[in-house]
């Protein structure tokens, strides 16, 4: 998955806001087939959501297309997937999973769709929400259940089905679910998947609240978040990007860490730290990481 850091949802059958999510500065959109959209507009979201991929693709290559198809078990699955796997679609946000088998089922399905569409094998990204018991207790076989896998969102938000199924109390200080958002991150990165997000923040006003939200979820290791409305895009953008201080600092501690190397030193005192390859190796990765 490219490194999203702001994923904003939008309802499907919006087709105008969408644009709004692009002109907003989020890094990629997320059209919401699922509780987003009423019973009774699902067929009618179906149809706009592939004509927003369409002109997302064709106005906005840069901005990143998930969409959110209805859970397995729905009668609406099937129809979701043969409207919206197409070209344009980067990934699908997996609603509901519980097993690793859930994952699979879904893998089967879009690669059916890739090729009625001539697609090339593989190239919709899945990625499973952990908004369940059972996903939290299988997170590791979830993030290695398919070669499509390519991030977990962790769900943590206040009153939503995580905090039922598990029956944690929210509060802004995030204990009660630092251990499901810590194991899905270590789940991630033993599968080798560099990019795990993070949602949601509920409260559309409380700002403050929300960078709050979001600052511990960076320092956890998180690279991205979903969110649920435009003015939270800025917040998000500014916390999870590295600042150009902190760039410049990665830069000065290569450089030094270099031209310590070239003299036959293997660590450095870079401004009153003991520096060595492996720090240097983490400021090569979040370099890298800016530039992309």
């Amino acid at each position: 998955m490219k490194p999203y850091k702001s994923l904003l949802f939008v309802p499907g059958h919006r087709g105008d806001w969408a644009d709004k999510a692009v002109r907003a500065g989020a890094d990629a959109v997320i059209l919401d087939l699922e509780d987003a959209v009423p019973e009774q507009s699902k067929a009618e979201a179906r149809v706009t959501v592939a004509e927003s991929v369409d002109r997302l693709r064709a106005e906005h290559p840069e901005v990143g297309v998930v969409v959110r198809p209805n859970g397995l078990g729905t009668p609406h699955v099937g129809k979701d997937l043969a409207a919206v796997v197409r070209a344009g679609v980067d990934a699908l946000l997996l609603p509901m999973i519980r097993t690793a088998e859930d994952v699979i089922r879904f893998d089967a399905l879009v690669g059916h769709f890739e090729s009625e569409r001539g697609l090339e094998p593989g190239s919709v990204e899945l990625v499973p929400t952990l908004e369940t018991a059972q996903s939290v207790g299988n997170c590791e076989q979830l993030a290695a259940a398919t070669p499509r896998v390519a991030s977990l969102l962790v769900a943590a938000a206040k009153g939503a089905d995580i905090a039922r199924e598990i029956g944690f109390e929210w509060t802004l200080e995030g204990l009660e679910t630092l251990y499901l958002r810590s194991r899905a991150l270590v789940a991630c990165r033993a599968a080798g998947i560099s990019h795990p997000i993070c949602g949601i923040w509920q409260d559309v006003h409380d700002l403050d609240g929300l960078a709050t939200f979001t600052a511990q979820n960076r320092r956890l290791g998180f690279r991205g978040q979903v969110l649920l409305h435009p003015s939270h895009v800025a917040t998000i953008n500014a916390t999870y990007g590295p600042t150009e201080a902190e760039l410049d600092r990665y830069r000065r501690m290569v450089a030094a860490f270099e031209a310590a190397e070239a003299d036959g030193r293997a660590a450095v005192d870079f401004e009153g730290e003991h520096i060595d390859i492996a720090h240097v190796r983490t400021a090569r990765e979040l370099l890298e990481l800016a530039g992309a």
